[in-house]
């Protein structure tokens, strides 16, 4: 059997060594619920859902039979002084999930653009209501918020930062990370409890610096997902929820990888108890299919800027900000198939589940392998962090994610821990099968 050949001369490709790819290619042409089909005709069970995104498994019906429907009635329409009704039943069905009082939703394309939207909002709110002298932006170490220039800056994974220094935002600052690789190595369904607050120097450095007055928000990852599974401390959201209300300081969660069932509820928001004034959302919003992403923010920032105009003529815009795309037709359907899916499968109650099945396997199966110090799962996802190699950072998580995808398991490595976040529909005998390969890449990669 031939295999199709590819042109390799124009394509770049995105956080990927192009050179080494070029000699190695791994394409996909097809997939099924948890397996990916490649080029040359091998099976690849997808153990990070395809980068986060696909909670359903892959090449849903139900999902794309509403995208089938609805280019057949409405394929674009523009989002500016017009919309479209699957944007506002989108819109719905998300603020009904959203905790608390989140009930505006801005659309967008993607978590990058979800990220640089809130920081735009946080910016025009506090103008709105005359303190337009609030513009620090407070971030945390190794936090991932996307590649716009405003996710960067108040992103803090350096590898993401260098290149681009000289044109991030001026007025950022960025908290202490959230792990103690000593005491809280290894955690499994747990919030690990430090013995110091890991926010006194939010409050004791990091605002009197700036002088709180002067900061516009606060942004996290309830969990750190980017960076490679680091869960916050117990009490740590919570609090930070107290430091930004004793100032006015708006809170936004980057739920890009938490929301829709991660942790087996509807948003980390939910799993930790804490309501922010903002929560960005994007892939698993539709299954990953068609790129849709948003912000949805309190009542009480949506009425200050309509209050803000109230005086203003009929033709005023409060917010001059939105996208080509935003509230797309055939995304919005692709949407509310999802989470009618979703909910008709009680698939965050199986994420849940099988976080349990997941997290227990990694610990059994990979604690005391060579390099291996630390482990850390928390609701269907998890990974490994391991022993840089000496002079090369990165080196062994490449080679584990080269050798898995070889022997048919997709893991994604971020530096050197390698990050497990299958579908909601996996079985037990693929959680097997991915910690057996990642087991066995682990014990060669010395």
């Amino acid at each position: 059997m031939t295999y199709p050949t590819f042109n390799m001369d124009h394509h770049w490709l995105p956080f990927t060594p192009n050179r080494s790819f070029q000699q190695d290619p791994r394409i996909f042409v097809a997939a099924e619920g948890m397996h990916f089909t490649t080029h040359d005709g091998r099976q690849v069970i997808d153990g990070i859902s395809s980068l986060w995104c696909v909670a359903a498994g892959h090449n849903r019906r139900e999902i794309n039979e509403a995208i089938k429907r609805q280019l057949d009635t409405l394929d674009y329409a523009t989002a500016f002084n017009a919309s479209n009704d699957q944007a506002f039943k989108a819109a719905e069905m998300i603020a009904a999930m959203a905790p608390g009082d989140l009930n505006k939703v801005l659309f967008c394309n993607s978590g990058s653009e979800a990220a640089d939207t809130s920081l735009k909002v946080a910016l025009a709110y506090h103008r709105a209501r005359g303190e337009g002298h609030r513009n620090v932006f407070i971030g945390r170490e190794r936090g991932y918020h996307g590649v716009g220039f405003g996710g960067m800056s108040v992103g803090g994974i350096p590898a993401n930062r260098k290149v681009f220094g000289t044109a991030l935002l001026p007025r950022v600052d960025h908290m202490r990370f959230i792990h103690d690789p000593v005491n809280h190595a290894y955690i499994h369904g747990v919030e690990p409890e430090w013995s110091e607050d890991l926010l006194l120097e939010l409050e004791n450095r990091i605002l009197p610096l700036h002088d709180p007055s002067n900061v516009a928000a606060v942004i996290v990852e309830p969990v750190a997902g980017s960076a490679g599974w680091y869960l916050p401390p117990k009490g740590y959201l919570k609090r930070l929820r107290e430091i930004c209300d004793k100032h006015g300081i708006l809170l936004i969660f980057d739920e890009v990888i938490t929301g829709f069932g991660r942790l087996g509820t509807n948003f980390g928001a939910d799993y930790y108890g804490v309501v922010p004034d903002m929560l960005n959302f994007a892939k698993c919003v539709t299954n990953g299919v068609i790129p849709l992403g948003g912000v949805v923010c309190s009542d009480r920032i949506y009425n200050a800027m309509m209050a803000a105009n109230a005086s203003s003529s009929e033709y005023a815009i409060e917010f001059f900000h939105g996208y080509t795309y935003s509230g797309h037709p055939v995304a919005c359907a692709a949407a509310i198939a999802t989470l009618e899916l979703f909910k008709r499968d009680n698939l965050f109650e199986r994420a849940a589940d099988m976080g349990k099945v997941l997290g227990d396997a990694m610990h059994d199966a990979l604690k005391g392998l060579p390099n291996v110090i630390g482990i850390r799962s928390l609701g269907l996802a998890g990974a490994v962090e391991l022993a840089p190699a000496p002079g090369a950072p990165g080196k062994r998580g490449y080679e584990i994610f080269m050798d898995c995808f070889r022997h048919g398991v997709m893991v994604r490595a971020a530096g050197d821990s390698v990050v497990l976040c299958p579908p909601y529909i996996v079985e037990k005998e693929h959680i097997e099968r991915i910690v057996t390969v990642l087991a066995d890449a682990i014990r060669k990669c010395v």
